[in-house]
């Protein structure tokens, strides 16, 4: 997905930390002429991280929570003619005083319901020449349907075999992913697999101080060919004010009666001045009899995707739509934001339909020249079709705090 729909859009309504990590602990690979020194010159980053994460469910079970410490530790080599190593750890472990008993009250999102998650989670081999990269092994990657949505004490990674080409404003993409690990994979199952025999992908995107469009295929098998694509414009009035708009495309189809097959549209559109954002959210899922979309390995690149609620939720057996509003205001270190998101569905072959909303408020503070980082995000779900309570009635208050390294 291109960079300006991650740091807007998206981060405007879920906090997710990777993008600003990612480019603080990549490190410039140094070329060595032996193997070596290739080891002797490899540079070592990591974060530390430690997260709150309760809810109170209003269905009458009891409310969960739990506190984890963790992080990851990564080293990567320097390069010799091209080639270079990179390996990390993942790690999360519940604090139990601050967490709730195992199995009743514990939330099992941050370090798995054992309470405890560790994991190679990045282990490859990179060769690089010029505008060519290509890398095997466990990685982390940003795409529209495979992601790493570092918004919990997990990021994603991917088992994957990934070739990239740059060439002035463009950029190339292809390869093959065959497990993943993650918060979004389930911390209980550690890594699976990504698509039945795995998935095959390509994309090119285009980038500039105005435009930047994408399109990508990935044929996920067993389970769905999927064509997505998008376009945003982005124009600075001057160093004030910007306002940007885009539209997105997302097509499904079914492999295998695997029950995926979508048709799903989206637009955007923000304004941003003097330190506020305005922002406004919508996307359209055509019906599918008996069928629903999937967004992806990951966060998904849906626009209105909020903290927790995405529109996949609702999409089978009917048309269903969503539409959100953010407003976030940026003072020196401090991002304030609100979003609020609803999400509708007509009545499905069964009669039922769907109606969920869901407000996230959020402070993210940045210190230390971007090393230390502290959130806080309150979430609030509802189901305003059932009268009865029902998984979408709940509320959710986490606290996060990261160091870089």
């Amino acid at each position: 997905m291109n960079n300006f729909v991650k740091a807007s859009v998206i981060f405007a309504i879920a906090f997710p930390i990777v993008a600003s990590a990612e480019e603080a602990l990549s490190v410039e690979q140094k070329s060595v002429s032996n193997i070596n020194e290739m080891f002797e010159e490899g540079k070592i980053s990591g974060e530390i991280r430690s997260m709150y994460a309760g809810y109170d469910i209003k269905t009458g079970s009891d409310d969960i929570y739990a506190t984890a410490i963790g992080g990851h530790i990564k080293y990567e080599s320097a390069q010799l003619h091209g080639f270079s190593v990179g390996a990390a750890f993942a790690l999360s472990h519940d604090i139990g005083f601050a967490t709730g008993d195992e199995g009743i009250k514990q939330n099992p999102e941050l370090s798995s319901s054992s309470g405890e998650y560790t994991t190679l989670s990045q282990a490859y081999l990179n060769y690089a020449s010029g505008d060519f990269n290509l890398r095997a092994g466990r990685q982390l990657i940003d795409t529209p349907l495979a992601d790493s949505d570092d918004i919990r004490m997990i990021a994603n990674t991917f088992e994957a075999y990934i070739a990239t080409y740059s060439i002035s404003n463009f950029s190339f993409m292809a390869g093959n992913l065959q497990s993943w690990q993650g918060y979004d994979a389930g911390l209980d199952d550690e890594w699976v697999n990504a698509g039945e025999d795995g998935t095959w992908f390509g994309g090119i995107s285009y980038a500039d101080d105005f435009i930047a469009a994408s399109g990508w295929y990935y044929n996920i098998t067993k389970l769905t060919n999927a064509s997505y694509a998008d376009l945003i414009l982005n124009y600075e009035v001057n160093s004030d004010i910007s306002v940007a708009a885009g539209v997105q495309y997302l097509n499904e189809r079914e492999v295998s009666s695997s029950g995926v097959k979508a048709d799903i549209y989206g637009a955007m559109a923000e304004l941003s001045a003097y330190g506020i954002t305005l922002g406004v959210a919508y996307n359209k899922s055509e019906r599918e009899t008996n069928k629903g979309s999937f967004s992806g390995f990951g966060g998904g690149a849906l626009f209105t995707s909020m903290d927790t609620m995405i529109l996949d939720e609702i999409t089978p057996d009917r048309d269903s739509e969503a539409i959100t509003g953010s407003i976030g205001y940026e003072i020196d270190d401090l991002t304030l934001v609100y979003a609020y998101g609803d999400f509708k569905g007509d009545a499905d072959g069964a009669g039922t339909k769907a109606h969920i909303v869901e407000q996230n408020i959020g402070a993210e503070y940045s210190v230390i020249k971007d090393k230390l980082l502290l959130r806080a995000i309150y979430v609030e779900q509802e189901d305003k079709e059932s009268l009865a309570k029902t998984d979408f009635d709940w509320k959710r208050l986490e606290f996060m705090a990261s160091y870089l390294f």
